[in-house]
């Protein structure tokens, strides 16, 4: 939250999405979101694809959104316990499409224009400093996202 409020006027007046744990966004939501959207962010627990349904999210055609920054892979023990139960009732295959390369390919089908995202499983405190990294280069020294994730990179 801190975040947002720091570079909300660097960027644009109009944030819109779902903030905090009190919730978690329908599948309606989170298709209103993308397609609606220029950029979109996420910055939370586990797989980003064990959130949205994959059926939906391949029937999507989304290309308004020019980016997508995916800062997920966060790891706690109760979203452990969360994903464990929920991956018992997929398939192999299924489970295999959640994957960070798959999950980019995905959204560039759906006609994504790039996207960004974390390869391996982290915190949410070490994503929080890339979130805050991403937005100062991003934003408030207008890199491009290429020149951006090479900072990241180092």
């Amino acid at each position: 939250q801190e975040i947002l409020e720091k570079y909300r006027d660097l960027f644009t007046l109009r944030w819109e999405g779902v903030i905090g744990n009190m919730r978690a966004p329908s599948q309606a939501e989170w298709e209103q979101l993308l397609t609606n959207c220029s950029a979109f962010l996420f910055y939370g627990m586990e797989r980003f694809m064990s959130h949205v349904l994959l059926d939906c999210l391949v029937a999507m055609n989304i290309p308004k959104c020019r980016l997508v920054i995916l800062l997920d892979l966060a790891r706690s023990q109760q979203s452990y316990r969360r994903i464990t139960n929920s991956d018992t009732h997929k398939s192999c295959p299924r489970i295999a499409l959640e994957g960070p390369t798959e999950t980019a390919m995905l959204l560039s089908l759906a006609g994504v224009g790039s996207v960004m995202g974390t390869q391996w499983y982290t915190s949410l405190e070490e994503n929080a400093a890339r979130l805050e990294t991403l937005f100062e280069n991003l934003l408030s020294s207008g890199k491009t996202t290429g020149q951006t994730v090479h900072v990241l990179q180092k």
